[in-house]
């Protein structure tokens, strides 16, 4: 089975809301052999309780220094709350305190009156989608460390250089998300490295034919042979899936299976279980 196996955890809970914790954990899914660590991006808990959140780019610091192997990254960062120069400065910082080893998933930003309602920030899918096109232009022009000038709708810089570059070449990999069957952020993932679809329904998943599906409108797309990552998630339910499930997704073309743990975000003892199953 050709699949990369990693844990995706909220960055919100009694026990995900915290760096140090998650920074245990990400040191306890390495040793169970996980492949890739990766933490959500939320800036409120869109249940609207008072839930302890962390930055996850604190964590991600964290989980860096806890870590030699493992991928790691944001799934998903919405590029459109964000500045992309201070994202830019985040990424490479982390890139170099990882050795290389960040993977940076970005979107559009879910649920959009949450993370950006509540701030007075523009929840209109389609101006979220062109900051998130032209956030990526920023991002990839100041991670080549050279004169870097951009007029654009939303952002506009003027010969700014960075230092030092990402470690990874030609840059950091860069995930698109999106929900399947919208065709628009599939036709942004192409033209990247790797895809997130999720399914319709918030914290669903698509089926293995969903994946095949997938897999061929993005290869019809790209036109080349170029590695690229297709990355499904087990959703919201957490649920476990036995080896013909996972082989099925494999068959698909993913690349990625993600064990999604937000439903055990606030227990300790269950993220442990999980990292147990894997090493057995």
């Amino acid at each position: 089975m050709n699949l990369n196996f990693g844990i995706t955890v909220p960055n919100f809970g009694d026990y995900c809301g915290s760096a140090r914790n998650l920074g245990e954990l990400a040191d306890e899914a390495e040793k169970a052999k996980w492949d890739g660590f990766f933490v959500f991006d939320h800036i409120l808990y869109s249940g609207g309780e008072r839930v302890p959140l962390v930055d996850p780019w604190i964590a991600l610091a964290v989980i860096a220094m806890n870590t030699k192997r493992m991928k790691i990254g944001p799934l998903v960062t919405p590029i459109a709350r964000r500045r992309p120069w201070k994202l830019a400065r985040e990424t490479t910082s982390i890139d170099h305190l990882s050795n290389g080893r960040l993977v940076l998933g970005v979107g559009l930003g879910d649920p959009p009156d949450v993370d950006f309602e509540s701030f007075a920030e523009d929840p209109e899918d389609r101006i979220r989608g062109e900051k998130l096109d032209e956030g990526l232009q920023v991002l990839t022009g100041l991670w080549r460390g050279e004169p870097f000038n951009y007029n654009g709708k939303y952002y506009k810089l003027r010969n700014v250089i960075f230092a030092p570059p990402p470690l990874q070449s030609p840059r950091i990999p860069v995930w698109i998300a999106g929900r399947w069957p919208k065709k628009k952020p599939f036709v942004r993932a192409s033209q990247w490295d790797g895809v997130f679809p999720l399914g319709l329904a918030r914290g669903s998943s698509l089926s293995p034919d969903e994946i095949k599906a997938v897999a061929s409108f993005i290869k019809n797309r790209r036109g080349n042979s170029h590695p690229f990552d297709i990355v499904v998630s087990s959703g919201a339910t957490g649920q476990v899936d036995d080896n013909k499930t996972l082989e099925a997704y494999a068959d698909a073309g993913a690349t990625w299976w993600l064990q999604d743990m937000r439903k055990w975000c606030n227990s300790s003892e269950e993220l442990k279980k999980t990292n147990s199953q894997r090493t057995a």
